[in-house]
């Protein structure tokens, strides 16, 4: 037992400097566009800006998100609140379409629009993000444009016939092709985003239609969207439900990403890293709602099980991107978020049922990020890694990777271990 607190004293010694020494002055010092507002994203392996200086919505709001978070747990920072409002103003002035409204995809460094294409994905992660900006300032042009983020998609996504949400619409609001563009499909990604989007939407409103859509969005997850058999997330599926295999999506990190392995056909998936993130959403969004503790106790043992079994690389640590329902994993290099999801799952898991192979694969998962993927010099997480720790990517930072994935995944980790080492022994 003593081996225990010790390992998690060291967990907690180790991530307290990440976090405080590497990954907060990085995204303060580097992050800030100081030239016309909102943020830069993307940055070589050594931390130095590249020439990609577009803004995605998924990366805005994402550093939005971050700054406000950390404003949170700083209070006595203000140069954390200010560099979210600053990029409020920017995303406000630039992204919000006037004539349709909801959130475009992307702009110039400048602000002008590049692809004005409504996304479901990127609009939860505007509500995300603006909620999180009102619960850190009172600022409450936050929550104002949240929930009118919110009435749009109930307005315009919402699947009243079939439930859930369309993901993938025009400017206009009306649902892409289908295909590549994607409007013949449903995903666990952008639904578990939605939950995600709405447990702190429904912290910051309190409105009871905020609550009753979260609820709406855990059940349809829950009868769906997690296999009943094997205990995993599935991926794809069409409109009605059906699981199908996974192909790229235009605007999605999977056909944008620079390089990896890959699956040679479409192939029925699941992601190691989104169960295990599901898992810790739900009893997160559980708290928010007032629900039993263990209401969601059985399927986070099967959800973190199923990581356990496949996704969890028992001799090198770290976890694996995908395998199938039930076997082992089919994409066994190690990219950063999937790694940083696995730190909150495993670690919330332990903390709520208490099984120590939860406390150790956080430990192993942990051990081989700290050795591997974070970049010292840097303060921040490399992108993507072979199975033994040699580096493919090591950028610090693209158009989807900014302080969102790492920073959150060492905040709750910090907040757990501190609970854990004041709890009574287990």
């Amino acid at each position: 037992m003593s081996s225990s607190v010790d390992r998690m004293q060291q967990a907690l010694a180790q991530l307290t400097e990440h976090f405080e020494q590497g990954l907060i002055p990085f995204w303060l010092s580097h992050g800030l566009d100081h030239v016309h507002g909102g943020y830069l994203t993307c940055f070589d392996p050594e931390g130095r800006p590249t020439d990609d200086t577009d803004k995605y919505i998924v990366t805005q709001t994402r550093m939005i998100w971050g700054l406000s978070a950390l404003a949170r747990v700083y209070p006595e920072r203000p140069e954390l609140a200010a560099a979210a409002r600053q990029g409020v103003d920017f995303f406000l002035a630039h992204f919000w379409d006037p004539t349709y409204g909801g959130w475009y995809w992307k702009t110039t460094r400048a602000g002008a629009a590049l692809d004005t294409g409504k996304v479901v994905y990127g609009q939860s992660f505007a509500i995300y993000a603006l909620s999180e900006y009102t619960l850190a300032t009172g600022d409450l042009r936050g929550l104002d444009y949240a929930g009118r983020t919110f009435d749009l998609l109930q307005k315009h996504a919402a699947d009243t016939f079939r439930g859930g949400y369309y993901e993938n619409l025009e400017p206009n609001w009306q649902v892409s092709a289908p295909g590549f563009a994607a409007g013949d499909r449903k995903s666990l990604d952008i639904h578990m985003h939605l939950l995600e989007a709405f447990t702190t939407l429904a912290t910051a409103s309190g409105e009871p239609v905020h609550r009753r859509k979260l609820q709406e969005v855990i059940d349809l997850i829950l009868a769906k969207m997690v296999h009943p058999v094997s205990g995993c997330g599935l991926n794809q599926f069409t409109l009605d439900f059906t699981p199908i295999p996974a192909i790229a999506i235009r605007r999605t990190w999977n056909a944008e990403r620079a390089t990896g392995e890959t699956i040679a056909t479409p192939t029925d998936t699941t992601s190691y890293g989104h169960n295990v993130e599901l898992a810790w959403l739900l009893n997160r969004a559980a708290d928010v709602l007032g629900t039993p503790a263990d209401r969601y106790a059985a399927l986070t043992r099967r959800l973190v099980d199923h990581a356990l079994q496949y996704g969890l690389d028992e001799v090198y640590g770290g976890v694996y991107r995908d395998g199938p329902h039930e076997g082992p994993a089919l994409v066994r290099d190690k990219e950063w978020w999937q790694n940083c999801e696995a730190l909150v799952g495993f670690l919330d898991a332990y903390e709520r049922l208490g099984d120590p192979r939860y406390l150790e694969a956080f430990f192993k998962t942990w051990d081989f990020a700290h050795t591997n993927m974070i970049n010292p010099v840097v303060g921040e997480w490399r992108q993507l890694l072979t199975r033994t720790g040699e580096v493919i990517v090591g950028d610090i930072g693209n158009p989807w990777k900014a302080i969102y994935h790492s920073g959150r995944a060492v905040l709750e980790s910090i907040q757990r271990l501190r609970r854990l080492l004041a709890a009574p022994t287990r």
